[in-house]
């Protein structure tokens, strides 16, 4: 790469893009990287403010930044995943699925620290739609050397950065329970908010049913939806201490290995997860905030169990960060700080 005076650079080629930004009106390259210059294009050149410009010279030991920024991609992405158009350097990842995102923070951080190059993309954890971007990468000078990016290949390792999990095809069934609904003294409020929550990531509710605060009846209930072969049972109600709130025992009775009973969020500090049988089938006890609240933990945890991750209590534990929802006006989850 040399530099040299714009008048002087006729006949030279562009060793990368040349971008005109006009606010409100339009930011994308007016020359494109291998552009040969002729004598009409300085005048143009020289309105976006180029004085002087960066020729392409062969060098064996440097690499271009669209060159590098393939290299980049190839660390990162991963099975349902596509690329986006290289420019200046840069390459999206876009989602070719709906998903749940999982990112190797330590490999991501480790690239990120080499300097002269960057990844950034979303929290992982989180879901994704199909069209979405997932992440973007970009080499930061024009050209970088071959070594740094051997080095950068190193610390990301084999696999890819990101993984994109698509949602499981779920069936699931509701068990309701509390006198009160059982019954009718109040109308059920609760099931419709799981209905349209499971909804959102393709699940299928294939049983619903409402028990008295009997724990016997609880666990029976539950007990014959797993036998009809459900992949996940959600139990509403019942999930507090006080002495009457039996759902915890009845959850504990199928002989679902338990989890966690509590979660540091808010909403949704009683929230209980466990897995029934060999194929680890959640069973799920969901506190009377999921009904009224508009994101609880149960947004948090449920992308992961329609992904088919199998938590364990440690995934729980670290949502303490970022586990207060603030309740705003308007809710933007989750493009928030909730979970993260």
């Amino acid at each position: 790469m040399k530099l040299m005076r714009t008048e002087d650079a006729v006949g030279q080629v562009l060793c990368h893009d040349i971008t005109q930004i006009i606010k409100g009106v339009t930011k994308d390259a007016v020359f494109r990287k291998g552009h040969i210059i002729t004598e009409e294009d300085i005048p143009v050149l020289l309105s976006v403010g180029k004085d002087h410009i960066y020729i392409w010279e062969n060098n064996e030991n440097m690499l271009h930044e669209n060159d590098a920024a393939k290299i980049l991609y190839d660390m990162c992405a991963n099975k349902h995943m596509t690329p986006s158009e290289i420019k200046e350097g840069k390459i999206e990842l876009i989602a070719e699925c709906d998903g749940l995102l999982k990112v190797d923070t330590e490999r991501l951080n480790a690239v990120n620290a080499l300097g002269e190059m960057m990844i950034a993309c979303r929290h992982g954890n989180f879901p994704v739609k199909k069209g979405d971007k997932i992440a973007g990468t970009r080499i930061i000078p024009l050209v970088i050397e071959k070594e740094k990016m051997e080095r950068a290949k190193k610390a990301a390792g084999e696999k890819p950065i990101f993984e994109l999990i698509p949602f499981k095809k779920m069936k699931a069934a509701i068990v309701n329970t509390g006198n009160e609904v059982f019954y009718g003294r109040i109308k059920d409020t609760f099931t419709p908010v799981i209905i349209e929550k499971l909804k959102e990531y393709g699940a299928e509710v294939v049983g619903h049913v409402v028990s008295d605060d009997n724990h016997e009846h609880i666990t029976a209930a539950i007990q014959k939806f797993l036998d009809e072969g459900v992949d996940m049972v959600l139990c509403t109600g019942g999930m507090s201490v006080d002495p009457d709130d039996r759902t915890p025992l009845a959850i504990k009775n199928t002989g679902a290995e338990i989890v966690t009973y509590g979660a540091p969020v808010l909403p949704g500090a009683m929230f209980l997860l466990s897995y029934y049988g060999e194929k680890k089938r959640p069973v799920i006890g969901l506190p009377g905030c999921v009904m009224y609240a508009k994101r609880t933990i149960f947004d948090l945890v449920l992308p992961r169990i329609v992904a088919g991750e199998i938590l364990k209590k440690a995934d729980i534990d670290t949502l303490g960060e970022g586990g207060l929802c603030l309740n705003c006006p308007v809710c933007t989850f989750p493009n928030c700080g909730f979970g993260k």
